[in-house]
């Protein structure tokens, strides 16, 4: 596993990717954080939380992606495979953040199934 300068490094040019409309009202930007965040559904040492979209009065809207959540679900991953992964969790929490803007909840709608769906059978899949 790269460490987490390396981490926030790559994670920079990714977030580099998408274009500057995305982040509309994104005043806290992408913070990397060190924690690694267990899901309150989980069942065993089985489900981690990798990002976060935020919104407050207080704080306003912020992307948190935990970079020891991520050590422990791809520590043995490739290099390639952890990037693909980061990636997909930062266009997810982005896409949070464009929904909540446009008054949409359609993913986490999604994600709350998926939790239902790990609820009943447990986990399948590192998704």
């Amino acid at each position: 596993m790269i460490n987490i300068d390396e981490f926030t490094e790559i994670m920079d040019h990714i977030a580099e990717e998408l274009p500057a409309e995305f982040y509309k009202d994104l005043n806290g930007g992408i913070l990397i954080l060190p924690d690694v965040r267990v899901s309150p559904h989980a069942r065993a040492d089985d489900l981690y939380i990798l990002g976060t979209y935020n919104r407050s009065t207080s704080m306003g809207r912020f992307i948190e992606i935990y970079y020891g959540s991520f050590e422990k679900m791809f520590a043995h991953a490739s290099k390639e495979m952890l990037v693909d992964k980061m990636r997909e969790v930062l266009y997810h929490e982005f896409t949070h953040h464009i929904e909540s803007l446009a008054g949409e909840r359609g993913l986490e709608i999604k994600d709350q199934k998926q939790i239902e769906e790990y609820l009943r059978h447990g986990l399948r899949t590192h998704s």
